[in-house]
């Protein structure tokens, strides 16, 4: 799988760590944008305190349910919290999802979640981004 299915995929699975090594996938939606993928989580979830241990994370094709339709692509996460960043991430998501993102927020702002949320930067590493980019040109 090169990462041009990766972006396109309507769900992805995020691996995150916790702090004694072991992994933990979640199926999320994610949008790339500007070499990075943008995912939302309510602020409590537990991908959300194991990102605030450690950056590592990898990200994988798979359907709703989290069964994986490809490989995992080793990561860096990180939590953003700049409003600028943000706009920028709940921007690409509404872009990539139009409607069914519309209705999130929209059940976000009636529970008063939408400002409890955590926003997510991803990026690929530097060698998984060379590999997808030799598959894609192919």
């Amino acid at each position: 799988m090169n990462t041009l299915e990766l972006q396109q995929a309507p769900y992805v699975s995020l691996v995150t760590f916790r702090k004694s090594g072991k992994a933990v996938a979640t199926p999320v939606w994610a949008a790339f944008k500007e070499g990075a993928f943008y995912i939302f989580s309510a602020g409590d979830a537990g991908k959300v305190k194991r990102l605030r241990n450690s950056d590592r994370a990898r990200l994988a094709k798979c359907d709703a349910r989290g069964r994986l339709l490809g490989e995992y692509f080793e990561a860096r996460a990180e939590l953003i919290v700049d409003e600028a960043d943000v706009t920028c991430a709940l921007n690409a998501l509404r872009d990539k999802y139009g409607w069914q993102m519309w209705l999130a927020d929209t059940g976000a702002k009636l529970t008063r979640r939408f400002g409890k949320r955590a926003y997510v930067r991803v990026v690929l590493g530097e060698a998984e981004i060379a590999v997808g980019a030799a598959h894609d040109q192919a």
